[in-house]
């Protein structure tokens, strides 16, 4: 399960009422939310975060929480 789909499923979000809302395809959630090498775009993110009320910055914080830049010494 990817960052998302563990933030998505704490939240107990339903992935159905996402894609209704968001106009994001089921398929492309199910992408999202269990293969780690699907790269989430910045406008998913965000229609997602707005989709469950989340301010979109927050919700990018959490999920890229272990994202890092290199050490270039």
């Amino acid at each position: 399960m990817t960052e998302l789909g563990l933030y998505l499923a704490k939240k107990s979000v339903n992935k159905a009422a996402i894609s209704r809302r968001t106009g994001i395809s089921k398929s492309r959630l199910t992408q999202l939310t269990s293969n780690e090498s699907t790269k989430l775009r910045a406008d998913e993110l965000y229609l997602i975060a707005l989709a469950i009320d989340m301010d979109p910055g927050e919700m990018l914080n959490e999920i890229y929480k272990d994202l890092q830049l290199k050490n270039n010494k």
